[in-house]
């Protein structure tokens, strides 16, 4: 597993619809290991082992054209997110696999949320994945 520093503290969007969006980023986090740490009337916290490394929050103007990448600890979990962002309101921006600009060990899977911003979940396997679908370009 690739060690990394972390550069970005927390993330925060803004969105129209925090009922709706909340349903999309509960369902499609919770298999990365993210659960809702913090739930406010305006706002929904969610990150690992009571740290809020993303928040959603209702208001103006809404957060659009952005992207995030969570990181995951394998296939599965990248699978499992992406299922449950597109059965959550997400549309496909780029399905499951080894994304090869990145590098072979890039196995990733991008949605758009509500409001259009690239919802990402990667895991930077140890070595090459060469049983996945393999996508080229930027999604």
């Amino acid at each position: 597993m690739t060690v990394r520093r972390v550069v970005v503290d927390h993330v925060l969007f803004v969105v129209a619809d925090l009922d709706a969006s909340r349903r999309l980023y509960s369902a499609a986090l919770a298999p990365l290991g993210y659960g809702e740490l913090f739930v406010q009337e305006d706002c929904v916290s969610y990150g690992p082992d009571d740290l809020d490394d993303f928040t959603i929050c209702r208001g103006e103007p809404v957060t659009t054209a952005a992207h995030v990448a969570f990181s995951a600890d394998g296939r599965d979990a990248v699978d499992a997110f992406f299922e449950a962002a597109v059965a959550n309101g997400a549309t496909v921006r780029g399905e499951p696999g080894v994304w090869t600009q990145y590098s072979e060990r890039y196995y990733g899977a991008f949605v758009n949320d509500l409001h259009q911003n690239n919802v990402e979940a990667v895991w930077h396997a140890p070595q090459p994945v060469v049983d996945a679908p393999r996508h080229a370009g930027v999604p």
